[in-house]
């Protein structure tokens, strides 16, 4: 929990009598906010102008509420983020960078701040929002019913909502109703009054500091006691409990800080802390781990299946944090298993073979089982015989150095809008081919393969559909071979289920029936792909592309991690199979924009033309590595003197294209 200690003596001010009736400045006396804006000058968060005063009145910019937020949090320096509208070192700039660096703020996409901007009340709701989850606090909505609730930007909804649960927003109470006023000008009155009442809800929300010594308690009998908490050192290949134990997380951690042969803290078993080692998704009901935006555990993003690796960050008493796909999430601590170093037994990596080919070895914790597969072309920066990790597919670090190397494997990040060059014909070649080397694998799964696919004979049904549904035919054919094992699979033989439809993780027997493949094929483009995951108003709508855990399907569509790298790998061996005349055919880009909204794609080059859909406000990662993937058509200068590319429409049909503005797009190299 961060910086909370300093909140509590909140509640003994508002009730001080020298507080109440100690003022600052002429300007403040007798003002309607004077108690809020004097809490304030006392604690120095706002400060006097030149001539010594406060200016309750006066507009309060972009800049100043920053630096108000900064200084009543006592926000951790950071330069993480920089804006080239701010002048190096002064104490204003610091300031939004430290907040900028807490997540609270975010500039625009031409690289400023603009500091000196007019703040409106709705912006100021969202600083506070973020504000919130910086400190890790549980933040619930609620129905509000403003008069103007309509001219709320749509962004900034759930955090007015918030504001108003906590009673930080009321309202300005009219003879016709209760006004927000979401877009005027805040004062510095205003935002005196926001941040007091921010702060009595977050002295509410935060939790009861435990009055338990940090002397530990007498030992137990062992496994009588399993709400106790202990800490670990490590011998003869295994975690060593030491004999004391602990009433509280707090008393353990200052145990296992104190100690460097202290490895882990453990409760009941479970290892909830280690000072190094690797991070799997642990056996569970759901046989997933869920991931989260923050340590409320409420917001869920994502979810890896079980046994697989996660980056280790830290921990907390009910909570892991951990890194996947360059996003920083939490995990309950009952869904994850930690191992420290010294007893790891495997991981993941990735090695470029002799073919000169990129290959992903992969290692489930729980299973204790190795598996591999081909990503494709492997970049020319990567080596043979050197291992890399990596926990996106695309950021790798050579092991035992801080070389890295960044590659987009080219078919996980082509959107699936982009049709293939391939015929019906030439993707039947493919298949048939495949099967006929299963079947001579002399394996029990594949005895009669070239007969019995389900897969077979699908290349003019493919064909159709991407025609019909602008979803390109040679993903659809990769999908399903990944998903029913070349038609084989149990589903696909005897339900005709080529995509796992509603098959789970926790229940793997389960799944759709259909009359036929081709029905199955429907399903998965009108009921999934066209209608949540490529189409930009789908509910997990993240990019039309494979991707992975942070951009694209992979995200929601499978707890595989990897899914759309296995995926991108069939799409590749087609490709390299019938000729290679689809790979790297389109230049791809990826939105870069990192700010509170969506981004625009329009009808033409020109601000005020028609929206033809707006992608959905996302976290594109760190350095904006995973924004939405594009296809760049081509480029101009538009009306407005910006040069505009066009780009390929993720929207369903009829929609072919659009135009982005270029400053918010980048180009991406898939170069080997």
């Amino acid at each position: 929990m961060k910086k909370l200690v300093t909140f509590t003596l909140l509640t003994l001010l508002l009730f001080s009598p020298l507080f109440q009736t100690e003022a600052f400045a002429s300007d403040v006396d007798k003002h309607q906010m004077e108690t809020e804006l004097n809490y304030w000058i006392a604690k120095g968060v706002i400060k006097a102008d030149a001539k010594g005063n406060y200016n309750p009145n006066k507009a309060v910019t972009r800049g100043e509420f920053a630096s108000y937020i900064a200084r009543a949090l006592e926000l951790p320096a950071s330069t993480k983020y920089t804006f080239k509208d701010l002048k190096a070192n002064s104490n204003l700039t610091i300031e939004i960078q430290n907040a900028a660096g807490a997540g609270i703020l975010s500039g625009y996409p031409d690289g400023t701040f603009k500091p000196n901007d007019k703040i409106t009340r709705q912006h100021m709701a969202g600083m506070m929002n973020k504000a919130l989850r910086y400190l890790e606090l549980p933040v619930d909505t609620t129905v509000f019913k403003f008069k103007d609730s309509k001219k709320i930007t749509a962004n900034f909804v759930d955090a007015v909502s918030a504001s108003v649960n906590l009673n930080i927003i009321r309202g300005d109470h009219r003879k016709d109703g209760v006004y927000f006023n979401p877009k005027d000008n805040a004062t510095i009155a205003h935002a005196s009054a926001f941040l007091f009442r921010m702060f009595a809800a977050v002295d509410k929300l935060k939790p009861t500091v435990p009055s338990e010594p940090s002397n530990p308690i007498e030992p137990s009998v062992p496994g009588v006691n399993p709400e106790v908490y202990k800490v670990s050192t490590i011998s003869n290949g295994q975690l060593t409990p030491t004999t004391a134990e602990y009433k509280t997380y707090e008393d353990a951690l200052a145990a296992y800080n104190a100690s460097s042969s202290v490895r882990a803290i453990v409760k009941n078993n479970k290892v909830l802390n280690i000072k190094e080692g690797r991070a799997f998704g642990s056996e569970n009901k759901r046989q997933v781990t869920t991931l989260y935006r923050d340590s409320t555990l409420r917001n869920e993003v994502t979810y890896v299946q079980k046994g697989r690796e996660m980056k280790y960050i830290g921990s907390g008493p009910d909570h892991v944090i951990v890194e996947v796909a360059g996003a920083t999430l939490y995990a309950r601590t009952s869904e994850v298993d930690l191992i420290p170093t010294e007893l790891v037994t495997g991981y993941d990596f990735y090695e470029v073979g002799q073919d000169g080919l990129l290959y992903h070895n992969t290692y489930n914790q729980i299973e204790k089982v190795r598996g591999v597969y081909s990503i494709g072309q492997a970049p020319s920066a990567m080596q043979a015989g050197k291992k890399y990790t990596s926990f996106d597919g695309v950021h790798f670090v050579e092991m035992g150095t801080k070389n890295s190397v960044t590659y987009y494997p080219y078919f996980q990040f082509q959107s699936v809008r982009q049709p293939t060059s391939y015929s019906a014909a030439e993707l039947d070649s493919y298949i048939n081919n495949m099967l006929k080397d299963r079947e001579n694998t002399g394996i029990a799964r594949y005895q009669g393969a070239t007969t019995l696919s389900k897969l077979i004979g699908l290349g003019d049904y493919l064909k159709s559909i991407e025609e019909t549904h602008r979803v390109n035919a040679m993903f659809i054919l990769a999908t399903a071979i990944h998903e029913s094992d070349y038609g084989m699979s149990g589903n696909a033989q005897t339900k005709n289920n080529i995509f796992g439809i509603q098959v789970f993780d926790s229940t793997p027997e389960s799944g759709a029936t259909y009359l036929h493949p081709m029905n199955s094929i429907d399903a998965f483009i009108t009921r999934y792909i066209n209608l949540n995951y490529a189409n930009p108003l789908g509910a997990h709508a993240n990019g039309a592309v494979p991707g992975n855990k942070a951009v694209g399907f992979t995200m929601k569509y499978a707890s595989d991690p990897n899914w759309g790298a296995k995926v991108a790998g069939h799409m590749w061996r087609i490709d390299s199979f019938l000729g290679q005349r689809d790979y790297k055919q389109a230049n791809l880009g990826r939105i870069i924009y990192t700010g509170p909204v969506g981004v625009n794609v329009r009808t033409s080059p020109d601000p005020l033309s028609a929206k033809l859909f707006s992608y959905k406000h996302k976290d594109p990662g760190y350095n904006a590595a995973f924004g939405y993937p594009v296809i760049i058509i081509e480029e101009t200068v538009g009306s407005d003197g910006y040069v505009w590319y066009k780009v390929l429409s993720d929207a369903n049909p009829p929609s072919d294209y659009g135009w982005i503005r270029s400053d918010l797009v980048e180009r991406v190299t898939t170069s080997h």
